[in-house]
């Protein structure tokens, strides 16, 4: 990603128009390719990428253009602007999470792409959930289970995440009914390509939310749904450090579940350890920190020390 801002102005300069076509398609697959890295950038050095491809998106918006090529611009920036939200959510940067949200559905709305602006409500139900206001959560995702178009990631996402609220609030028949829903979904999808883009759904995501939802909801399935998730995750040759630490937390947290306090702390520890639990999931880690406690076993001592080196890192520290 590194000079694909100088690449792209070049290639504005010797389009017809101030825009052109190249420039589009070349801003759009840098923010393809910037929405595959997430599942394995730190959020602080993938938002300043997205923040400078939006500065540059901004100088083209008064640039001389085509109606069409227009649209196209108000897309790809309604794009960035959702994954700059996102990443701010990560790091719990509400401020600027929640302005870059805003920016995303205005340009979604200008653009006419209700994906967007329901990939917009999905996320902020995520900064909703995280920070523990669940009935929010549960009814910005539902509306954007309303306007998301139909077979898309975006309804399937916040299916997916209205049962994890549920599961949160302890309403397990209602986060259950949710999980069914997704699987009913999952099937329909078309095939897509790059299944490691956040904003594309894959069938292994399913299992992932499966697993998260029972774990969260207290169900002794989530065991097995989770170990399965961690295996496949470990085994695939693509690289998900991120997706793999979420996938032990949850791990953890159905392990002490299951009585089982000691591979908990070990699966928790080893999440923690990889740096890869971002700011926004310190709380699922502390779910199992509370549940290891509680069993009153020698490992919690040592969990607890790795979580308070996460959340106030030192110079040497998790970063």
């Amino acid at each position: 990603m590194a000079g694909s801002t100088e690449a792209l102005e070049l290639a504005r300069r010797i389009e017809a128009s101030d825009v052109g076509a190249e420039t589009l398609e070349r801003l759009e697959a840098v923010f393809d390719a910037m929405a595959i890295a997430y599942t394995s950038a730190q959020p602080n050095e993938l938002a300043v990428h997205v923040r400078k491809h939006l500065r540059y998106v901004g100088r083209l918006m008064d640039a001389r253009q085509t109606l069409n090529e227009h649209r196209r611009l108000l897309v790809v920036g309604g794009w960035l602007s959702l994954l700059a939200a996102t990443v701010h959510i990560d790091l719990r940067k509400s401020s600027p999470a929640a302005a870059w949200l805003r920016t995303a559905d205005r340009l979604a709305a200008e653009a006419k792409h209700p994906e967007i602006r329901a990939w917009c409500l999905e996320t902020a139900a995520w900064d909703e959930l995280t920070n523990g206001r669940y009935e929010a959560a549960i009814a910005l995702s539902k509306r954007a289970q309303a306007i998301a178009p139909k077979g898309s990631s975006a309804l399937i996402q916040a299916t997916a995440q209205e049962g994890r609220a549920w599961a949160r609030m302890h309403r397990q028949a209602e986060a259950l009914e949710a999980v069914e829903r997704v699987n009913a979904l999952v099937p329909r999808l078309d095939a897509r390509e790059s299944p490691e883009h956040h904003y594309r759904y894959d069938p292994d995501k399913a299992l992932a939310y499966t697993a998260t939802t029972l774990a969260w909801a207290g169900d002794l399935a989530a065991e097995e749904y989770a170990r399965t998730v961690v295996q496949r995750l470990e085994a695939s040759d693509e690289t998900r450090p991120r997706r793999i630490a979420a996938a032990r937390l949850d791990l953890g947290l159905a392990l002490a579940t299951a009585g089982k306090p000691d591979e908990a702390a070990a699966v928790a520890i080893a999440a923690i350890a990889s740096g890869r639990v971002v700011p926004s999931n310190f709380w699922r880690a502390n779910e199992v920190v509370r549940a290891v406690t509680r069993a009153g076993i020698r490992e919690a001592s040592d969990l607890r020390e790795a979580y308070r080196n996460l959340i106030h890192p030192g110079p040497e520290g998790t970063s």
